[in-house]
């Protein structure tokens, strides 16, 4: 990896081995780094890349929901080598099948939606409550947002911290959760109070109103067919936020989706990181997290640079990556007077691909399940005893 970084440099270097470094003196050199360094950056750089309208440009498309910025709130798993250190630091998940085969981390990300800018994130041990780590992610939440997340991350804490920032909500809500019904709207949704579930807090008076959205699919071919799905929100004035917009704009949440799967497959490999240490881990998904806000930051630019601006989401992940590839080498050997101009070449090769319009179209939520007829590895497979000889003074023919 390090000599694809530096191969358009090779020409520079007095030795034709200059620049050649060994997998062992990098990972000595993460480990003089450390995290803290890429934990720092990471906060210090990655902002919302969507930009408002002005008098000479419109806005982003898709990034906004009236003034309002669409942003995200939701978490994923990683799978991380399975070693003592990342095993005791980050634990793995057990279910009724068994333990997992792999320690895991638990990453929560704030993404804006319209770019798929990863805008903060953090990464805990597996089992920390997804509540807790959303609520420290409200940090980097500006006001004008239209914070959006799923039933899985509603709570009332959640709710309450995030208006105390001035930030507006619109998140699902599950079947248990049973609002105060105040007033109904003329346009059909409803003015309700939430309480918290703590009967001392709700003695105490604690209370927040919000707006209760109650619809249901038409579409037999559509996941949720039939089902009432509910949805709270902060935009309690019907005309400012019709119930079918924001019912429209709630899915947009769906982008953060498409953000992991940028990072999980198409920027490394399918398969546990490669950190042997926390620290390590850390360190490596930090990178790759600022690598992923570089790439759709270069996008959001190339998206307004076209001659006919599209929404940064319609264009390619992948061919950005491949393009940025092929031009780092071509930077390398070109005077810096001359970097605008490859850039901008960059800029008009990446938004010259557009993708098509998004089908209509639904997948089922399933997974291909391999079966496997070995053992399940355990602790006293760590150390498996080697052979002694090699294998041809091994063989012994049978008399």
């Amino acid at each position: 990896m390090f000599a694809h970084l530096v191969s358009g440099l090779r020409w520079l270097g007095p030795r034709p081995d200059a620049g050649r470094v060994s997998a062992g003196a990098l990972c000595r050199a993460r480990a003089r780094l450390g995290a803290r360094p890429l934990v720092a950056l990471f906060k210090d750089v990655c902002r919302p890349l969507a930009t408002r309208a002005t008098l000479d440009r419109p806005a982003t498309p898709g990034a906004f929901f009236g003034r309002w910025r669409l942003m995200a709130l939701d978490g994923t798993k990683w799978n991380v080598p399975d070693t003592p250190a990342n095993d005791r630091a980050f634990g793995r998940p057990t279910t009724p099948r068994g333990t997992s085969a792999w320690p895991q981390v638990r990453a929560v990300a704030l993404s804006e939606c319209g770019t798929h800018a990863l805008c903060d994130a953090g990464v805990w041990r597996h089992d920390i409550s997804e509540h807790v780590a959303a609520r420290r992610l409200l940090r980097s939440v500006e006001p004008d947002t239209l914070l959006t997340w799923d039933r899985g991350l509603h709570s009332f804490e959640l709710v309450v911290a995030t208006r105390a920032r001035r930030v507006h909500l619109l998140g699902r809500i599950s079947a248990s959760v049973q609002p105060e019904v105040l007033h109904t709207l003329r346009d059909g949704t409803q003015l309700v109070r939430l309480r918290p579930s703590a009967a001392g807090r709700r003695r105490a008076g604690e209370q927040v109103l919000v707006r209760l959205i109650t619809y249901t699919l038409e579409d037999p071919a559509r996941p949720g067919n039939g089902e009432v799905h509910r949805l709270i929100t902060s935009l309690l004035n019907p005309r400012t936020a019709p119930a079918p917009a924001l019912a429209a704009a709630y899915h947009a949440r769906w982008e953060e989706e498409l953000a992991f799967d940028e990072v999980e497959t198409h920027q490394r490999p399918a398969r546990p990181l490669r950190s042997q240490t926390p620290v390590g881990v850390i360190q490596e998904i930090d990178g790759l997290l600022l690598a992923h806000y570089v790439i759709r930051a270069v996008m959001v630019e190339a998206a307004a640079a076209a001659p006919t601006p599209v929404p940064p989401t319609r264009l390619s992940f992948l061919t950005t990556v491949r393009l940025v590839r092929m031009a780092l080498p071509e930077c390398h050997r070109t005077a810096p007077a001359d970097h605008p101009r490859l850039y901008r070449q960059l800029l008009a090769a990446i938004a010259a691909q557009p993708l098509p319009p998004r089908r209509n179209r639904t997948n089922p939520r399933v997974v291909k399940q391999k079966m496997s007829n070995f053992r399940v590895k355990a602790p006293c497979h760590r150390r498996w005893p080697q052979p002694s000889t090699a294998f041809r003074d091994a063989i012994v023919l049978a008399k």
